[in-house]
């Protein structure tokens, strides 16, 4: 037996390196994400591409590959999994009636293809938040901070040098608030680190600063009030924790459910005082564009127009029931708000799917140590609070960038890091 089982584990061998080798490039592609976003302020679903690519191959060549489909089973057998799964089937579904379905499809599968790698990967096994990866991760968000700062402040000189068409300081929302998302995790597993050094908590708080600072230069309000709820929120979670989850509950319920009269709401109850601190296309303008969607949720609030009919919702038979001067407000391309997106495209069924989502995820939470629950939950709240006021909701580099910031929270149990 044994003179025959010498050349398989002659043959296992490079099959294990290759395997350690591939997984070491999955972890060094997730690192550069940041970068890669400042480089590229949409390149996020790429590289989580080729991360799910290297580590699924390098899974597969081990000798437990087959525990792949069972992981990926467990992922999406959860209540959880199966709501937001359903989520995505009606939304597949509502493409039927929407105006552009090609279009509609191709949307479609922006929000799918991110989701899917992160599953891929997290199904591999092979990821794991290990503390080199972390402090790896911290410098590379610090490094892209600085580097769109600096950019920032000069006019973004450097890209004009290089020939890098026009480019607006927008752009750098995109990195800001992926920075953000990604730092959650990262300071948590610094400062959490069984053997945690002081030099690990000091790039913890250096990485803090980059982010808060990169979110101040920034255009970007959304990733401003990220930051704001995301501070707020894990501190008030680690001192009252079921309070703090109660009120991020209520918060999201009553968030999703009003969405239709988000734009009423606003212009009755926002005092000028604080509109007009904002810039226009943050304040006033958002406000009609509120109200224009909601018009069109309550022309159709069972079913929605379609999903990913907002990029072009004023060409769709549904816009003409909405009142003409609210109409024009239609073509800016997506709501500015995730709740009311989801609304607008997939009417009440999506947006009870995504709030039962929700509150599935939250329970999850409630049920970790307060240290593990508190940065997860502020994570939640800062992620749901930029989408309310931010980007459109399903696009691909944000779905990357959030599936990314779950993957690197790790395990709940900070000794499974040392297991990762």
């Amino acid at each position: 037996m044994s003179q025959i089982s010498r050349p398989d584990r002659a043959e296992a061998a490079p099959r294990a390196g290759a395997a350690l080798w591939l997984s070491t490039t999955g972890h060094v592609v997730l690192v550069l994400l940041p970068l890669a976003m400042w480089l590229a302020n949409r390149s996020a679903p790429l590289m989580l591409g080729v991360a799910a690519a290297a580590f699924v191959i390098a899974a597969a060549m081990t000798p437990r590959a087959g525990d792949m489909p069972a992981r990926l089973r467990g992922l999406l057998g959860t209540p959880l999994g199966l709501s937001l799964t359903a989520f995505l089937v009606w939304a597949l579904v509502s493409i039927l009636w929407s105006h552009d379905r090609i279009a509609s499809l191709k949307m479609w599968g922006e929000l799918v293809l991110p989701a899917g790698l992160a599953l891929a990967i997290a199904a591999s096994g092979r990821f794991g938040p290990r503390p080199v990866w972390l402090r790896a991760l911290a410098l590379a968000i610090i490094l892209a901070c600085v580097l769109s700062i600096v950019e920032l402040a000069s006019g973004l000189s450097q890209r004009a040098a290089l020939g890098i068409g026009k480019m607006a300081s927008f752009v750098f929302n995109r990195p800001a608030i992926t920075a953000l998302v990604l730092a959650v995790p990262v300071v948590h597993g610094l400062w959490g680190l069984p053997e945690a050094r002081r030099s690990d908590r000091l790039l913890a708080v250096v990485l803090a600063f980059a982010v808060a600072a990169l979110a101040l230069k920034s255009e970007s309000a959304s990733a401003r009030l990220g930051v704001a709820v995301c501070v707020i929120c894990w501190l008030l979670a680690a001192c009252l924790p079921r309070l703090t989850m109660a009120a991020v509950a209520a918060a999201f319920v009553v968030t999703m459910a009003m969405a239709p009269m988000l734009g009423i709401a606003a212009t009755n109850w926002l005092p000028s005082q604080i509109l007009n601190r904002f810039a226009v296309m943050t304040g006033q303008a958002r406000i009609d564009i509120w109200v224009s969607f909601g018009e069109l949720v309550r022309a159709s609030p069972l079913f929605g127009a379609g999903f990913g009919t907002s990029a072009t919702m004023q060409l769709h038979p549904l816009a003409k029931l909405v009142a003409p001067e609210h109409r024009q407000l239609l073509a800016v391309g997506h709501p500015h708000d995730m709740p009311l997106q989801a609304w607008a495209e997939t009417g009440v069924t999506g947006a009870g799917l995504l709030t039962l989502a929700g509150l599935l995820l939250l329970l999850r939470l409630r049920r970790l140590p307060t240290s593990e629950m508190a940065p997860r939950l502020s994570l939640f709240a800062a992620a749901f609070a930029i989408s309310v006021v931010g980007h459109g909701a399903w696009q691909g580099w944000w779905i990357a960038a959030l599936g990314a910031a779950i993957l690197w929270f790790g395990p709940s149990d900070p000794r499974g890091l040392r297991k990762a």
